[in-house]
């Protein structure tokens, strides 16, 4: 390990409670929990529509069990896929209160549930209604398929559904390259637009009342029209009222690349360091595909810098770009920012590319000498990305920057290199931050390497919510 020293402030709780009163938090708190509690709202509403349209009623013989808890699992698994929908469109606010790793774990976890209770109102809904046909199970099948309205509609939306969620599932991941991933899973908003329609049309709970169908109408609006604004509308809004083009290509590294944009549209996107952009670059291959690269350099209101290694063709790509590229963003995204630091003592950790974000943090966050430490994680010297400018800046800002090199530690998760085997993950970091407990701490790296990190905080006494990470994994 190598270390650039500044002498450490001592900290206390007065001081801690100054910086919280000098910077607000860019968004409330309860903006978290009341997002939480219109959620839990939605399906209780759900529920309730679904009772007052005789659900219970119909569970007295089992044809009518199996067709009423098929409807009920169709409705909660139709209010899950719009849910899943909306956590996606990218919603300023609730982007904010949650991050986009928080939002993206949600949605995963949304996804799979919608997508299981899909399958179970498929299968009762088709069980119930043969139990009680002359038809036979098949003759229902066919019936319901060449009979009933929208039907062929959502037998192709359900098929573009399976095709998401067996990609989305971690092996299958592994497999695909992000920009395959990422083309496969835009079939998921056919899928939504063509599975759900049927039940606008046939749907017992939906047509029942008025205010079933003034509710669910409402609820699709609200999330076409929250993809339509958020995820197209306002970035096109932006690129063209404002261009943005590529001002300077540097080669950081074998396989590194920094990638300068400017324009007058940069101060209007207001980023803070160690948020990230969706970037799409025009005139040339992939274009269309938006790709996440943290900024690596706190704005300059003029310019906006960010560093990727090439991971993929996107990545890859970045190697040959002209200046005067023309440049389309979406953003600024994420929580790796300054905004949610309550915390005087700021800990930054980031391994391999990951330390790009922990570079704008350094150059941009209010500090006084020794308020900030940074851990940088790498294989060898050959790959410290950035490190001559964190070295630079570690000196001027009166913060500690400390390097911690060699190979993957083998035998068990671990943030440390081979050489540390002889320590547990919370030693090590107690040794390099002996008052960790006391720091806000923010991680960026690759995902086993940040959980591993993460559960060190903990175990050194740092509270959860003081941890904060970005997960760029697909």
């Amino acid at each position: 390990m190598t270390t650039t020293t500044a002498d450490a402030a001592p900290g206390s709780t007065a001081a801690d409670a100054a910086y919280r009163h000098r910077t607000p938090r860019p968004v409330p708190h309860w903006w978290r929990d009341a997002s939480l509690s219109l959620f839990w709202a939605i399906l209780t509403f759900v529920v309730a529509l679904w009772v007052a349209g005789g659900g219970i009623q119909e569970l007295g013989t089992v044809s009518g069990a199996l067709t009423s808890i098929g409807r009920l699992t169709g409705l909660v698994a139709s209010a899950l896929l719009l849910v899943q929908v909306f956590l996606m469109a990218r919603v300023p606010w609730f982007e904010q209160a949650w991050g986009q790793d928080g939002l993206a774990r949600t949605h995963r976890y949304v996804g799979f549930t919608s997508f299981t209770l899909l399958w179970a109102h498929l299968v009762l809904i088709t069980l119930g209604y043969a139990a009680a046909s002359p038809l036979g199970l098949w003759g229902t099948i066919v019936d319901f398929t060449l009979n009933y309205p929208g039907m062929l509609l959502a037998i192709a939306g359900t098929l573009a559904l399976c095709m998401v969620v067996v990609t989305s599932v971690k092996r299958a991941r592994r497999r695909l390259r992000y920009e395959s991933w990422h083309l496969i899973h835009l079939y998921g908003y056919l899928g939504a637009g063509l599975a759900l329609p049927h039940q606008l049309w046939t749907g017992q709970e939906f047509l029942s009342s008025r205010t079933a169908t003034v509710f669910w109408w409402t609820l699709y609006a609200a999330c076409a029209g929250a993809v339509l604004v958020f995820r197209l509308g306002v970035p096109a809004w932006r690129s063209l009222r404002a261009p943005l083009r590529v001002v300077a290509v540097a080669q950081e590294g074998p396989g590194v690349t920094s990638v300068v944009v400017g324009g007058p549209g940069v101060a209007r996107l207001a980023a803070r360091p160690g948020q990230f952009f969706q970037w799409r670059f025009l005139g040339g291959p992939g274009w269309s595909r938006a790709n996440p690269y943290s900024l690596s350099a706190a704005p300059s209101g003029r310019e906006l810098r960010f560093t990727a290694a090439h991971l993929g063709d996107g990545s890859t790509r970045l190697a040959t770009l002209k200046p005067g590229t023309r440049v389309l963003v979406e953003g600024p995204y994420g929580r790796l920012h300054d905004g949610v630091r309550t915390r005087r003592k700021v800990l930054l950790m980031g391994a391999g590319i990951g330390i790009t974000p922990m570079r704008a943090l350094l150059e941009g966050l209010p500090q006084q000498p020794g308020d900030v430490t940074v851990v940088h994680r790498a294989r060898s010297a050959e790959e410290l990305v950035h490190c001559a400018e964190l070295d630079t800046l570690a000196g001027q800002r009166g913060a500690r920057y400390v390097t911690v090199l060699g190979s993957r530690l083998v035998g068990r998760d671990s943030w440390l290199p081979q050489s540390a085997a002889h320590l547990t993950d919370a030693q090590a970091l107690a040794e390099l931050v002996p008052d960790v407990a006391e720091h806000e701490v923010y991680v960026c790296g690759s995902d086993g390497w940040m959980t591993a990190a993460r559960k060190a905080a903990l175990a050194c006494g740092v509270p959860a919510e003081h941890i904060h990470l970005e997960r760029f994994s697909y």
